[in-house]
């Protein structure tokens, strides 16, 4: 089983921006320990739950404590940015750690219209063009434009010359019909968009043609998991990250709220709901429980890879998880981790 993880550097209420990025570097080298395959960041703003709004530079802080697990964005949301700045930041992570970076690109905002505008000025519809954008992304990495285009004459430093390994994110059919025309490995959403996923994955297997990038599809599902000793510590770890999803869908975002303030009793019946829901889509449970729902996953959907995604209010919770994620599931233990240096406390 193939096991990846993405990483939100979440938040908890009472902690800092700064405490979870350090736990996103300790998280990194504990992950390459345990032999998960990589490690994505995710670009969010205007959410004081996520402290990723910056793929790349968390991205080199990771890539430094680290020595060989994969590390990628999950993803870079490319309407937000020039396709140009893209192809310098990430071909630069790539020109110093060869082979070892990967870009997701996405085409949702990964925030509100009114911070997407704040984001992208008068390019707020950009999203409408996704497909030029990464043909223009494509093109720097590779330095190469028609003559008549109007970037011919403009280089990428260091881009040109240093591609990332490209995937296509998604949530719905589209970006699932884009990864298949262009032959782009595809990675869907599912800790978030479960009703789509059947849906999504026919779409890019039907849509594939084989590319330079990848001669078969090739296809990932994100999953929701949080697993603990037993199955009701698993799900009293899981429960505040619900809460706070649940505070975002209404409205007032927020850090992720203490166990306290997400007990059944500080909520109303129809808030209690919408809880217990997420938590039943997610995979929660005992390192048993877990494993045998991971694998269900894998045979239903026949995907090549599962991108584990865990946020608990403690950050040693989210490391015992992913620790018996790794054990009752075969994991292989590096050998090459880079020992842990006090990297992660000099963030």
């Amino acid at each position: 089983m193939l096991l990846s993880v993405l990483d939100l550097a979440p938040v908890s209420s009472g902690s800092s921006v700064g405490q979870a990025l350090r736990n996103s570097i300790d998280l990194a080298q504990r992950l390459e320990s345990l032999g998960y395959h990589r490690h994505w960041v995710a670009e969010h703003h205007g959410m004081p739950g996520v402290a990723s709004s910056s793929p790349a530079v968390l991205l080199s802080h990771l890539a430094m404590a680290t020595s060989t697990i994969r590390l990628g964005s999950g993803g870079v949301m490319l309407p937000n940015h020039a396709p140009l700045a893209i192809a310098e930041q990430f071909g630069m992570l790539e020109a110093i750690h060869p082979g070892r970076i990967d870009l997701g690109l996405g085409r949702a905002p990964g925030t509100d219209v009114q911070t997407a505008r704040a984001l992208r000025g008068t390019r707020l519809h950009e999203s409408e063009d996704f497909g030029a954008r990464i043909a223009d992304l494509i093109g720097f990495f590779d330095d190469r434009f028609p003559a008549n285009h109007p970037y011919a004459h403009i280089h990428a430093v260091p881009g040109a010359g240093h591609m990332p390994a490209l995937w296509m994110l998604g949530s719905s059919d589209w970006g699932a019909a884009v990864a298949g025309q262009l032959g782009l490995p595809y990675a869907f959403a599912h800790h978030f968009g479960m009703g789509g996923t059947d849906a999504a994955l026919a779409t890019y297997h039907a849509e594939f043609v084989p590319s330079r990038f990848c001669d078969r599809p090739t296809s990932m599902i994100g999953v929701q998991v949080v697993c603990a000793d037993t199955e009701a510590e698993a799900l009293d770890l899981a429960r505040p990250s619900a809460v706070g999803f649940l505070r975002l869908r209404q409205g007032r975002p927020g850090p992720m709220p203490a166990p306290s303030d997400a007990m059944e009793s500080a909520l109303s019946s129809t808030e209690n709901a919408f809880v217990e829901d997420r938590l039943k889509n997610a995979v929660v449970g005992t390192p048993e429980q877990v494993a045998e729902r991971l694998h269900r996953l894998i045979d239903r959907y026949r995907v090549d890879e599962l991108m584990l995604t865990t946020a608990t209010y403690e950050h040693a919770d989210r490391i015992r998880s992913f620790e018996l994620v790794a054990s009752v599931c075969g994991l292989t233990p590096s050998m090459h981790a880079l020992p842990r240096t006090g990297l992660e406390a000099r963030v």
